[in-house]
């Protein structure tokens, strides 16, 4: 038996496999609505075995996406469409999630396909960017501060997308705090200097994610998991350390959250010894003192990798990034090199319709290919 192709339940939600896609941004949409683009690009994933199909960043406001390109759930018109993309996913079988995210200091910024860096000036489409504290990340424009207030505020702005991720048909919603935008911004003490509610202690600084995921949690049915995404450790002398997190983590099992999906960095500029699973002991550990389910990600490529993540106890499930944009079909072939059989699309009817949550290998229509 393939640990990677066994069912993971989260409350009332059964996801067919622990093979997952990581989000990962698109940089291809307009006013924050996702088109045709995210509709195959996710679809095809659905359609190549992975069991949950997350989104990319997707920003509660029009000022927290990462660039003037990012997708968004503020509005009815990016709702509708987010809609005709998780009846595609459902339909492959597969589980959708949607990252809430909120870029902070890190917003407004050029998208990485040759159109520069740093900060998109106002007149070119950018806008000001807010954080904890005045301080920029490296590189972009200076952040204004928020006020008491706008703190206090951005949790309904959360529970206001979870909403509309429940209309457009969304199972999981998960919370981003990881790679320096604007939840990891108040965790950080290299990024948070205030003194006041929001920032200094550690119970300050953890103070928003809490009210965020409160806020979430409120909104989102029972029988649905909530994810947080955190980032570990800054990788940095003075940030956050993985015992840091892993306390963090463990706040959050208290409170309703059902899987913590663990990365690191972003925050800094730091020195990160990146290479295969450089990620999983940190998933490892947070698993540990929580007492919560982790999925790991960070260059897990092959299949036999990914099931010895699973097999050691380092988490629950894995993330697949970069391996799943090089091929859609990574979890089918996957399956295959592990010796799994599962049953193709035409076991379930001529529409190739199934479950969410139920075991599929390959659609139907690409049969032929497999058998010759």
């Amino acid at each position: 038996m393939s640990l990677l192709f066994a069912p993971l339940t989260l409350r009332g939600t059964t996801v067919r496999n622990r093979a997952w896609l990581s989000p990962m941004c698109q940089y291809s949409a307009v006013d924050g609505v996702p088109n045709d683009w995210h509709l195959v690009h996710l679809g095809a994933r659905a359609a190549g075995g992975f069991g949950l199909v997350l989104t990319e960043a997707t920003a509660v406001t029009a000022d927290g996406r990462i660039s003037p390109q990012d997708t968004g759930l503020w509005n009815d018109q990016q709702t509708a469409a987010w809609a005709r993309i998780t009846d595609v996913i459902h339909a492959r079988g597969a589980v959708a999630g949607v990252q809430l995210a909120h870029a902070g200091r890190k917003a407004s910024t050029f998208r990485p396909f040759h159109e520069g860096h740093g900060s998109v000036p106002v007149p070119d489409g950018g806008w000001g960017t807010v954080a904890p504290s005045g301080v920029e990340f490296p590189g972009y424009e200076a952040p204004r501060e928020l006020s008491d207030d706008e703190v206090a505020a951005i949790p309904a702005t959360f529970a206001a997308a979870a909403r509309r991720a429940l209309d457009a048909g969304f199972d999981v919603a998960e919370v981003h705090a990881a790679h320096g935008y604007l939840l990891h911004q108040f965790l950080s003490p290299l990024s948070n200097h205030r003194t006041d509610r929001w920032g200094g202690s550690p119970e300050n600084r953890v103070r928003l994610l809490h009210q965020v995921v409160d806020a979430v949690r409120a909104v989102w049915p029972d029988e649905r998991p909530v994810v947080v995404r955190l980032s570990a450790t800054d990788w940095t002398e003075g940030g956050l350390t993985v015992d840091d997190v892993a306390e963090v983590a463990r706040g959050l099992a208290a409170r309703g959250v059902d899987l913590v999906d663990v990365s690191t960095g972003g925050n800094v500029p730091a020195q990160i010894p990146v290479g295969p699973g450089y990620q999983v002991p940190a998933a490892r550990r947070i698993r540990e003192v929580s007492g919560l389910p982790v999925s790991a990600v960070g260059l897990i490529s092959a299949a036999t990798q990914a099931e010895q993540v699973l097999v050691e106890g380092s988490a629950d499930a894995v993330m697949i990034a970069r391996a799943a944009l090089r091929d859609p079909s990574w979890a089918l072939h996957a399956a295959a090199e592990l010796g799994v059989t599962l049953p193709t699309l035409e076991h379930v009817g001529a529409d190739a319709r199934v479950a969410p949550g139920q075991p599929t290998g390959w659609p139907v229509q690409y049969e032929r290919a497999v058998r010759s």
